[in-house]
């Protein structure tokens, strides 16, 4: 997009160029020129030079997209300039097609004239009326000797003359009927497109195209449907299905004045239509004598026209009148299949049906809004009573014989509308009629028809899960009940495996009591099959099918039943191959017919066996069934020899299970069995004369019933069996061939051979591609390997005839084949003899392609010389203009060769030739056809894609790559192909991706949007890939230049589209429209709720979700939140994209108004009404994903007052301004009628709840904002606590309960019970345990929804304990104040009437997970039956709800333990359980080992990294535990157990972090270790009062170490706790450790004093460490240290803060008391007098600092101890006083406090202080020696007097100044006035 500024062309500078440089240039100068022309001001000032510059370039044969640009750039200079000269251009347009100038160089120039024309008209419209006819004549007068192209152009250029003109060429709308009449049968597919065009905007003007030649138009458009593409067909079917609309309901004021132009009916335009279906375009006679000789002339290409016309005509009268008019519709399509003619054979069945499917789904889908959808699936439900009602009376007809096919289509439709309502559908489902009316036609003659009905049934089961079990409970009762009918068996059979195999896509599952049910049924299906050979068949069938579908169930359900599975399928088969080669000589056909029925059902089972249960088939197994499998493939080969046809249909069945089996079993297990695997040159022999065939139909249910089992949420279509037996031998023989001995592998080749030689015609072709498709299949699977050399010889001849054929399929395969084999063979001489004479272009063609191929496979990186001469050859053949099929090949294989990975400067000298072949065919190659075109979009993209990175390159010769690759993406854009223009799409984007720098978003952005909703799912799927990337990108630029759009529409003309040409008229949502209302953002919202495409849907979401994100980064919080309130509120009505197009309409306004040909378009009032389900659950994802991006951007979005002053100085915007909007959204989607999106609401009210439940009220001190909307929460939460409310319903709204009730918001008691009336209901439903009835869901859903109860009332009691202060756990902030402890206690008092049947049941599910977290090692150990909240079968989906939720329920246990002070005894916990459970005798040790046993492996487990909250409720559960007597003596009994717990909780504090953890652990360490000191203290007691002890001298010594103090490393309690202490230390202080500051082992004691003194004040952490360090002192022995060793001071100080950190219960023990006594005894006789002063500095310091007095009786003490200290200080010995004031001064200076302690310290606090000063200044000056020695040798000290000092002096200045004011304050401070004057 790299653009020229310059309107002029520089002449001079294109002169010096070659034409292809010169091309390239004027094409470049016409794109800016476009761009340019609206945005500049000086058009009229260039406008002659530039006409003439415009007519230069049209007499210079410009190529197509060149001449499309020059056309537009053209028009638009005169419509923005002076028009009135625009009359020289017409005329010198019209001289040249005047012309007679017949050489093909002159061609170009003479097109180019066509369009210019065209353009000319449309763009300046009734100005030139005057010269329309003259003009119009020249082109018709043209027409009649213009070649394909040429007509193509004229017909374009009259239907843009048409469109600009509007009414005014009215006299010469029959000329230009005729000729475009004629040009609708054209051998041109382009002229007839074109045509088709021309017509569809003349009958825009032209009253008689759908009044008096409706039938004729009917029978020309049915004529130009036969051999027509894709977009031929689009086009014509839009033009007749606009033509009936108009003819249905007129345009009045125009229809008016027309002598037919009344309106028809319904029942008439529907005849027509029938007409074109029957008989197509033929004549009467024609078509009758068709009809006497039983065939027909009509082909699929007009059914699946005349089908899309139908579907363009309803689109086109609107949803309104679909929804009067449904009724007579659905009655109207049956004659399309009842009459014999639409399903004379297998074929015209299938294309019928196919046809059918798509009105009625094209129809009933986007068309109507949900609450229409559902009163549409009632009438299609009334269509289908009727035709079942109706089948006793046609029996034996014709119509009666195709009814079915009808009856198909209706319940296929209605399924697939139920699966679209889902839950939304409950009224419709509830409702008996529908489900009365589908089971009845389980008993329909017609297979097709009973198959139809079971997937509707299993529809309505995966829309509402509720009814699968009544469903399946009734079905199974009516085939108990009719099992003497054939048709009941197989109607109700299938039914019940339907229902069996849905579940497997049903979250909520189905009970496993079911699967017992269905297989017992099985059995007596198959037993009972050979009593009556009437149902032997239908029996046979029946039962495997439902043994099929109960493997759908998985490897949990059917491991139980496995066994007895197993049996029945071996029981089909004979024991050995020779019992089955006697059993041949037995039997008749029909017995043989049911042998192979049941042999294919039991493959069928082993099928779904490998598919679904593949963990459960062991080579145990495998081997057993070898056997079985050894005869299958035995019998493969002797059937049909035997007896012929009539057994064909079911050996080819037969055939088909045994290949599909074989094809899931690994290789190795039949490895050993070579004599079976020998029959493999049979898999494919008789396929070729089974498979010609072209009447085998189409995919239908009756070619597989099995396909029941396999299905996904679409209905499923399986081939016909000889089709799928094709595709099933071609996948077995890649495995089977590696397989066989080599000289097998010669044999089957050569038969190969052999087989192709002796066919011809279509046959030989089809089976050659049988053949090349299972040669790609084996040299797939060999790699690198082929085997002998032999082998290469007959596959090279195989491959190479098959390259040289006229089937492009087949020459592709052979390519990949061909490419495949030499990289096998990896020879370069075999190489080498590949080298063949190319003869003609189709041979050319094929070679082609292989020569890309080839060097994709052997070449890349390692053969760069060959890369060169590989292109060359490609190059040349791509320009031999003679054949447009042999260069669309070439290019291809450019295409395939640019695959290599290469890069660098290889890429680029490689992509030079290409990119320049590639500007070269673009310029010159029409679009029709537009096979070609396709190609090089193709390889336009491999170009962008192999030079990736390289394009954002400044190099030379990448920068001309890169322009010449934009312009190329501009070239593709005059294409109207959707295929080119989804390439084109896909080629911005990746020029966007590798070179954002060169791509404008300001246009690409416009053309994206107009593409954002096109009706062709390549082109959607491309820009909504290319608009996902781009808002990932900047999705703020994208949303402006969307914006920016809409403005510019109103100042562009109508040939914005030209943008994408294939949009210009099939576009389903106007940008005008929806982006002017809803921006960018809504119209993203309008295409997710009509998308179907799974993946569009992902990438609309993620688009939407980037423009979220940055919405809200960027202040447009109030806009999403306006949006998903819209979308949220959108009414159930009808939802309009565009205006209908019933009534008037004026020209101008329609022309505008393209849309989605076979996309129904709804009506409605606004963008937003009736939007689906699934649109709504994406809103309220979007609102809670607002919620978590808000909490990230700062408090005052959830804090009121703090938003509402910053929105007074700044214009963001913020959350909790508009609390009441997310509210009101969250209650809507939670109260939503469809299931998901209910889950999506309440997990948004949850967010809601979690985000602003500490937000106040600022109006009303004491209460929560949410407060308020308390009505709206408990209205929310009321329905998910129905009676049918689904169980993960329920458990969200639990979650969401106990998020209310925990909140603290509400205050009131009554408030609170109204929420916790809903719990109480839910507990209520847990009373009776697992045996509970529990008949609608499986039994994993009913142990989430039990979890969940128990998890809700959990963390409420929790929470209520916590709020008493009785809990350990956080700081509630909520507690400060009296009313949060009321509210705890009413909580409480709800909890505590629950709590007995709460802790019983809190224990049975810890219990449970605690069996269901033994490794699998372990698992034998598993009840049988389960455990208390599940079951055996689910146990694997049970351990994720277990895992989810057991942290919270394990603390509340604890909780509750600790509130009692004992467990339950054993007939309390009996009596609990009752019938949930068997009787569990357990004792109090057997409830606390479950909860500590259950938090030590949690804490111990490698995997809970990321639950730092489960983690956190551990150390809690076990905090309260051990606060409990007896679990604290039994850990303080055991010491393994302590030591154990206490590593644990090393661990944890190493790996883990967080601001709650570590305190939480220490705490739980100390408690730990008082355990064990209270273990210690009552041994002692123990000892001290047994008998005869007191008498003793010495009483033995308790606890570790003894008498020696030794303590052992693994089993040392105090080691254990001290390396713990010693971590967190080192982790607080880092540079206490030696080895990270590299300080000497001298060096600790000091820092460790001066650290530990510091942060024993500001570390919680430190302060347990340190008292952790004194408990740990019961038994520590201090030995002997090195005195020259260590600093003693700091030594002293180390002892000092440990004896004042422990208490007396520590220092007091003899061996620590006295090792103390003895360290300061020696340090106060030390020589040092330093050592010998600080002794007792050190211990009065630390105990002052520890202890200061309070209260005024302390004061008095703390004074008289000190006046008694300086009385002993006088009187001692004067040679001794100096070291006695030593100890003295320091005293008094510990109690000296620094300014900012002493203004908040107490008053006794601060009088110490005052009298200490007092003291040291009298004391000071009497003792000056000693003063400054402590002084010098003290710094703290110093720095303290000096502080004090310096303070009391400043506060006497303060007193002294203070009292200067008040003596200056007593004059007067009136002054009399004195001074009258």
């Amino acid at each position: 997009m790299e653009q020229d500024h310059s309107l002029l062309l520089d002449e001079e500078a294109c002169a010096l160029l070659g034409v292809p440089q010169r091309s390239e240039v004027v094409f470049q100068w016409l794109t800016n020129l476009k761009h340019l022309l609206p945005a500049t001001t000086r058009v009229k000032a260039n406008q002659v030079r530039l006409v003439n510059q415009l007519q230069g370039v049209l007499t210079g044969s410009p190529g197509p997209p060149t001449r499309c640009l020059l056309a537009h750039c053209l028009a638009l200079l005169y419509r923005l300039g002076d028009p009135l000269s625009a009359g020289q251009s017409v005329d010198m347009c019209n001289a040249i097609i005047r012309s007679k100038d017949d050489a093909p160089s002159s061609l170009p120039t003479r097109l180019a004239a066509i369009a210019c024309l065209g353009s000319l008209y449309e763009q300046l419209g009734r100005t030139l009326l005057h010269s329309f006819k003259d003009s119009l004549v020249n082109l018709l007068k043209a027409f009649r000797n213009a070649e394909s192209q040429g007509r193509y152009e004229i017909l374009l250029a009259v239907e843009r003359a048409l469109r600009g003109l509007g009414s005014g060429p009215s006299p010469c709308h029959r000329e230009i009927y005729k000729v475009a009449r004629a040009s609708l049968t054209d051998r041109s597919l382009g002229v007839r497109w074109a045509a088709a065009m021309c017509l569809l905007e003349l009958q825009r003007e032209a009253v008689f195209l759908w009044s008096s030649e409706l039938h004729n138009m009917a029978t020309l458009c049915c004529r130009a449907f036969q051999g027509s593409t894709y977009q031929v067909r689009v086009g014509v079917a839009r033009l007749l299905g606009t033509l009936l609309a108009a003819a249905l309901q007129p345009r009045q004021p125009i229809a008016a004045v027309q002598p037919g132009g009344r309106g028809r009916t319904l029942e008439e335009v529907m005849d027509v239509l029938t007409a074109g279906f029957l008989r197509g375009g033929a004549s009467f006679l024609r078509a009758s004598g068709d009809m006497l000789k039983g065939t027909s002339s009509v082909g699929k290409d007009v059914r699946m026209g005349v089908a899309q016309a139908c579907v363009v005509m309803v689109s086109t009268m609107g949803s309104s009148w679909l929804e009067g008019s449904l009724p007579g519709l659905l009655g109207l399509l049956a004659p399309l299949a009842h009459q014999p003619r639409a399903a004379h054979s297998p074929a015209s069945s299938a294309c019928t049906r196919a046809c059918l499917s798509y009105i009625l789904r094209s129809v009933l889908g986007p068309l109507l809004g949900e609450k229409a959808l559902a009163n549409a699936a009632r009438h299609v439900c009334l269509a289908v009573h009727t035709h079942t009602a109706a089948l006793g009376e046609t029996t034996g007809s014709p119509e009666g014989v195709q009814g079915h096919i009808m009856l198909e289509c209706y319940l296929l439709e209605l399924a697939r509308v139920l699966r679209s309502l889902a839950s939304t559908a409950a009224p419709l489902i509830t409702d008996p009629s529908l489900l009365d009316t589908v089971a009845s036609v389980l008993l329909h003659p017609a297979a097709s028809a009973r198959l139809a009905a079971a997937w509707c049934l299993r529809s309505v089961a995966m829309a509402m899960p509720s009814q699968r079990c009544v469903l399946l409970d009734r079905c199974a009762e009516r085939l108990a009940a009719l099992k003497s009918s054939p048709e009941a068996v197989s109607g109700y059979s299938a039914a019940v495996a339907a229902l069996l195999a849905g579940a497997q896509h049903c979250a909520l599952g189905l009970p496993h009591s079911k699967a017992k049910l269905v297989l017992g049924v099985a059995e007596d299906l198959l037993r009972s099959a050979n009593q009556n050979s009437r149902l032997s068949l239908q029996r046979t069938q029946a039962g495997w099918l439902l043994l099929s579908s109960l493997c759908t169930l998985g490897a949990a359900v059917l491991e139980h039943h496995l066994d007895r599975v197993l049996l029945l399928v071996r029981c089909v088969f004979p024991p050995s191959v020779r019992e089955q080669d006697m059993e041949l000589h037995r039997g008749d056909c029909f017995t043989w017919q049911v042998t192979l029925e049941g042999r294919a059902g039991a493959l069928c089972v082993l099928r779904s066996l490998l598919l679904h249960c593949r963990e459960l088939l062991t080579d145990d197994i495998i081997s057993r069934l070898l056997t079985p499998l050894a005869c299958a493939v035995a019998l493969c080969s002797s059937l049909t020899r035997s007896y012929g046809p009539p057994l064909r249909p079911w050996a080819v069945l037969y055939r088909l299970r045994l290949y599909q089996v074989l094809a899931l079993l690994p290789p190795h297990t039949y490895q050993g069995n070579r004599d079976d695997t020998d029959d493999t040159t049979y898999f494919l022999s008789p396929l070729p004369s089974q498979l010609h065939s072209s009447s085998v139909g189409g995919g239908n249910l009756e070619n597989d019933p099995f396909s029941l089992c396999d299905g996904g949420e679409d209905s499923p279509a399986p081939l016909p069996p000889a089709v799928a037996l094709t595709a099933a031998a071609v996948q077995l023989f890649g495995e089977l061939f590696p397989q066989v001995i080599t000289a097998h592998r010669l044999q089957i080749l050569e038969q190969f051979s052999r087989s192709l030689s002796q066919l011809k015609g279509q046959k030989q072709q089809t089976v050659q591609t049988h053949v090349c498709a299972a040669l790609c299949s084996l040299l797939k699977v060999l790699g690198l390997s082929l085997g002998p050399e032999e082998l290469r010889a007959p596959a090279l001849a195989l491959l190479v005839g098959a390259l040289e054929n006229s089937s492009p399929l087949l020459r592709c395969a052979a390519a990949e084949g061909l490419a495949r084999l030499v990289q096998a063979v990896n020879d370069p001489g075999f190489t080498h003899t590949l080298s063949v004479a190319w003869r003609d272009a189709v041979a050319r063609s094929g070679h082609a392609l292989a020569v890309g191929a080839l060097y994709r496979y052997v070449g890349g990186v390692q053969s760069p010389q060959h890369l060169t001469s590989c292109l060359g050859v490609l190059n040349t053949l791509a320009q031999d203009t003679s054949s447009p099929e042999l260069q669309t090949w070439c290019v291809y294989g450019v295409c395939v060769l640019l695959d290599v990975p290469s890069g660098g400067g290889v890429c680029v000298s490689v992509c030079e030739p290409s990119v320049g072949l590639l500007v070269q065919l673009l310029l010159s190659s029409p679009p029709s056809p537009p096979g070609l075109p396709h190609a090089l979009g193709r390889l336009l993209h491999a170009l962008t894609s192999a030079l990736g990175p390289e394009l954002q390159s400044a190099r030379p010769a990448v920068s001309v790559l890169r322009a010449s690759c934009v312009l190329a993406c501009w070239m593709l854009q005059t294409s109207p192909d959707p295929l080119v223009q989804s390439q084109l799409v896909s080629c911005l984007q990746n020029l966007y991706l590798f070179c954002p720098a060169h791509i404008h978003l300001e246009r690409l952005v416009p053309l994206l949007c107009v593409g954002v909703c096109c009706s062709y799912v390549c082109v959607r799927g491309s820009v909504l890939s290319c608009v996902r990337q781009l808002a990932q990108r900047g999705a703020l630029q994208v949303a402006q230049h969307a914006v920016g759009l809409v403005k510019e529409l109103h100042r562009r003309d109508h040939s914005h589209c030209l943008a994408l040409p294939c949009l210009s008229c099939v576009s389903i949502l106007s940008p005008e429209l929806t982006l002017k209302e809803v921006g960018l953002e809504g119209a993203l919202f309008l295409l997710l709720d009509q998308e179907q495409e799974e993946v569009i849907r992902r990438d609309v979401q993620e688009t939407l979700v980037h423009l979220l994100v940055s919405g809200v980064q960027r202040g447009r919080l109030l806009h999403w939140i306006k949006l998903c309130k819209d979308v949220l509120s959108a009414s159930s009505g009808p939802s309009p994209w565009l205006p209908s197009y019933s009534g008037a309409v004026e020209p101008e306004e329609e022309g505008g108004d393209d849309w989605a040909v076979f996309r129904a378009v709804p009506q409605g009032a606004g963008p937003f009404s009736a939007l689906g389900w699934r649109t709504r659950g994406f809103a309220t994802r979007c609102v809670g994903r607002l919620l978590e991006l808000s909490q990230n951007a700062g408090p005052a979005h959830f804090n009121i007052t703090l938003a509402q002053e910053l929105r007074q100085v700044q214009t963001e915007d913020f959350l909790v301004l508009h609390l009441g909007e997310l509210v009101r959204m969250s209650f809507m989607a939670a109260t939503d009628s469809s299931d998901a999106v209910r889950l999506s609401g309440l997990q948004a009210l949850l967010l809601i709840i979690r985000a602003f439940s500490s937000s106040p009220e600022p109006e009303f001190p004491g209460h929560s904002l949410l407060e308020q909307y308390q009505a709206n929460v408990g209205a929310a939460l009321r329905p998910a606590f129905s009676v049918d409310a689904p169980p993960d319903v329920t458990a969200k709204a639990c979650q969401v309960c106990s998020a209310w009730l925990s909140s603290g918001v509400v205050s009131d008691l009554r408030d609170l019970r109204r929420v916790h009336q809903l719990l109480v209901s839910s507990l209520a439903k847990l009373q009776g345990g697992r045996d509970r009835p529990s008949p609608l869901y499986n039994e994993a859903a009913v142990t989430m929804e039990t979890l969940a109860v128990l998890q809700a009332w959990a963390e409420v009691y929790i929470v209520a304990v916590q709020r008493q202060g009785d809990a350990p756990g956080p700081e509630d902030p909520t507690n400060e104040d009296s009313g949060s402890v009321s509210v705890g206690a009413d909580l409480l008092e709800l909890v505590q009437s629950d709590l007995p049947t709460l802790s019983r049941l809190w224990l049975a599910a810890l219990q449970d997970h605690s069996a269901l977290s033994l490794p699998q090692e372990d698992a034998a150990q598993l009840p049988a039956a389960g455990g208390v909240f599940f079951t055996a079968e689910t146990k694997q989906q049970a351990r994720s709800h277990y895992t989810s939720c057991w942290a919270p329920i394990l603390h509340a246990s604890a909780l509750w333990l600790q509130s009692t002070g004992q467990l339950p005894s054993h007939p309390t916990y009996s009596s609990l359980v009752g019938n949930m459970c068997v009787h569990l005798c357990v004792c109090v040790c057997v409830c606390v080992c479950v909860c500590v046993g259950v938090s030590v492996a949690f804490l111990c487990s490698p995997h809970s990294e990321d639950q730092i909250e489960n983690i956190t409720s551990c150390l809690w559960a076990l905090q309260a535990l051990l606060s409990v007597g007896w679990p604290r003596a039994k850990v303080g009994n055991d010491q393994v157990l302590s030591v154990e717990l206490v590593s644990v909780l090393h661990r944890v504090m190493v790996t883990r972090e967080g601001a709650e953890l570590q305190p939480a652990v220490l705490q739980l360490v100390q408690q730990i270790v008082r355990a064990a000191q209270e273990h210690v203290r009552e041994k002692r007691y123990s000892a001290e009062v047994d008998d005869g002890a007191c008498e003793k001298e010495n009483l033995p010594e308790f606890g570790e170490g003894r008498d020696t103090g030794g303590l052992v490393p693994g089993r040392s309690l105090v080691l254990a706790a001290l390396e713990l202490c010693l971590h967190v230390l080192l982790r607080k202080i880092p540079r206490l450790s030696p080895a990270l500051t590299g300080t000497p082992a001298a060096g600790r004691p000091r820092p460790l004093f001066i650290d530990l003194s510091v942060s024993v004040s500001v570390s919680v952490s430190l302060s347990l460490c340190l008292s952790i360090y004194g408990h740990l002192s019961l038994s520590m022995s201090l030995p002997a240290v090195d005195q020259g060793a260590v600093d003693q001071v700091g030594v002293l100080r180390v002892l000092t803060v440990f004896l004042v950190s422990a208490g007396p219960e520590v220092v007091l023990v003899q061996p620590v008391l006295g090792s103390c006594l003895r360290r300061y005894t020696r340090a106060l006789h030390s020589k040092d007098p330093l050592v010998s002063a600080s002794c007792g500095s050190v211990v009065v310091h630390q105990g002052a600092e520890r202890r200061r007095p309070q209260t005024p009786g302390e004061l008095q003490g703390v004074l008289e101890a000190l006046r008694a200290m300086e009385a002993l200080v006088s009187a001692s010995d004067p040679t001794n006083r100096p070291q006695l004031m030593a100890v003295f001064l320091p005293i008094l200076i510990s109690f000296l406090m620094d300014e900012n302690a002493l203004g908040s310290a107490p008053s006794a606090s601060r009088a110490l202080h005052e009298s200490a000063l007092k003291d040291l200044m009298r004391l000071g000056p009497q003792s000056p020696s000693v003063f400054r020695s402590l002084m010098s040798s003290s710094p703290q000290l110093k720095a303290r007097l000096q502080a004090a000092i310096q303070g009391n002096q400043e506060s006497l200045n303060a007193k002294a100044s203070a009292a200067a004011n008040r003596t200056s304050k007593t004059s007067p401070s009136i002054t009399l006035k004195t001074n009258f004057l």
